[in-house]
């Protein structure tokens, strides 16, 4: 099993598809770093030898910010707007659609379930 920027990929997977459990990078952004590796996208993860492994995190680590770091500038991101109190960062305060889209209906991932409203089982 590889491990690649504190994420164990998942194994018997291909590469390219296992790259995109850490956290900022994608299904393109996969396709980039392994051609920058040189490595095949049918290779599966527990195939992989210790030296691509090694490739991989250097690439990774040096051209893309991932994980820990990314959800820390996502969330500076979001403190900033919430300081300034502009639209947005008032939306996000209270939890609420940030992107424009409607709350009369709908909007329960935001806002939470009905209040008063009892499960269904």
């Amino acid at each position: 099993m590889a491990r690649i920027a504190g994420v164990d990929l998942p194994s018997n997977k291909h590469v390219l598809y296992a790259l995109p459990y850490i956290y900022g990078i994608g299904l393109a952004s996969s396709k980039e770093i392994l051609e920058k590796a040189g490595i095949d996208f049918d290779v599966k993860t527990d195939d992989l030898t210790e030296s691509e492994v090694a490739t991989l995190r250097k690439i990774i680590d040096s051209e893309y910010k991932v994980e820990g770091a990314l959800r820390a500038e996502i969330n500076m991101h979001r403190k900033r707007l919430m300081d300034i109190r502009c639209y947005r960062g008032i939306r996000h305060r209270r939890g609420l659609p940030v992107r424009g889209q409607r709350t009369r209906t709908n909007a329960r991932t935001r806002k939470g379930p009905k209040f008063g409203r009892k499960k269904i089982r």
